[in-house]
């Protein structure tokens, strides 16, 4: 009987705990009380990772807040852009959401409306099952077939870089096929980040998919991560300038540049990834990094001493730096 009573106490003690938790968490961190609805909406106002949010606050920098907004008409999205510019940050953070409102918990948002989850799917991250003799990309598609054969409706699904861990080829047609599945068969509110530029194509003929992405911008040559979500499809991967961000060793980044020129040349002439690579000298990049234009004009411009210039010193000047400028 003591026994009964002792778990009985202790039961509602761990749920007054839990409630007491999410209600101080919600008072700090602003959170919102979600509106749950009966359609299969998910809409979110300034949504936020609760737990990256926090790791932001102590290094003394701000997390950027991004709306979400899917509906019967718009339930799958399609969010490119490159590393670390969260994506999948933004993918977590929904679901997240989703888990907390459904547990009765305020959420880390401005406002928050969403239909009821009957089952939430996720695909994320990289492991191996070594006991089992599963490689990552084995456990990959293991997952991922189970979120198709399950997925109902009202489910809620995140997928992040799908097809990643084979061939490019090979990755991307599965990729593809995969969207197709669950904007055709499943139905469900899904948000979908990939590499693959060339999944953005279907949007012309999946009427309930958009394109977003997440917002980067070069400058003086660096790579400046916005964070920020926006409508359409990224302009380009940035995989050269997080690799340079990295810290990688600028003999290889211009190595690679270089590899991605021909790339993107033989593509552009036969349409084949690998082709323009048999022209390509070995290690032609290693003897010499490449020193980008902005650079070489920015050293000109500054050992300039404008009022010594003579009139044809300044148009040797000029022309001078428009060919920095074209690289030649």
């Amino acid at each position: 009987a003591h026994r009964d009573a002792i778990a009985e106490t202790a039961d509602a003690l761990a749920r007054l705990d839990v409630a007491a938790a999410l209600a101080e968490r919600a008072v700090e961190g602003g959170w919102a009380r979600p509106q749950l609805v009966e359609e299969p909406c998910f809409a979110i106002e300034g949504g936020r990772h609760p737990v990256v949010e926090a790791a932001v606050a102590r290094s003394g920098d701000r997390f950027v807040a991004n709306d979400c907004r899917l509906s019967p008409d718009n339930r799958l999205w399609l969010v490119t852009g490159p590393n670390m510019g969260g994506k999948s940050t933004f993918l977590r953070q929904n679901a997240l959401i989703a888990v907390l409102a459904q547990a009765g918990s305020y959420v880390p948002a401005t406002a928050a409306t969403l239909g009821l989850v009957d089952r939430l799917f996720s695909r994320v991250g990289a492991s191996d099952n070594l006991a089992r003799g599963r490689s990552t990309f084995m456990v990959e598609m293991v997952e991922t077939a189970a979120i198709l054969a399950q997925a109902t409706p009202n489910s809620f699904v995140i997928l992040d870089e799908v097809g990643r861990g084979t061939s490019t080829y090979d990755g991307l047609a599965i990729a593809w096929a995969v969207v197709e599945a669950i904007h055709e068969d499943n139905r469900c509110r899904c948000l979908f980040a990939t590499h693959y530029h060339e999944l953005t194509r279907l949007a012309e003929r999946c009427d309930a998919l958009s394109l977003h992405h997440v917002r980067a911008r070069e400058w003086k040559g660096e790579l400046v991560l916005l964070h920020e979500l926006a409508d359409g499809p990224a302009d380009r991967s940035y995989g050269l300038a997080v690799a340079r961000l990295a810290g990688m060793a600028p003999a290889t980044v211009a190595r690679a540049k270089a590899v991605l020129a021909k790339l993107e040349a033989g593509r552009a002439k036969t349409g084949g990834l690998a082709a323009g690579l048999d022209d390509l000298p070995l290690f032609a990049a290693a003897a010499a990094v490449e020193e980008e234009p902005c650079d070489a004009i920015r050293a000109e411009v500054e050992g300039l001493d404008v009022d010594a210039l003579t009139p044809r010193e300044a148009l040797d000047t000029l022309y001078r730096l428009k060919a920095l400028a074209r690289g030649t």
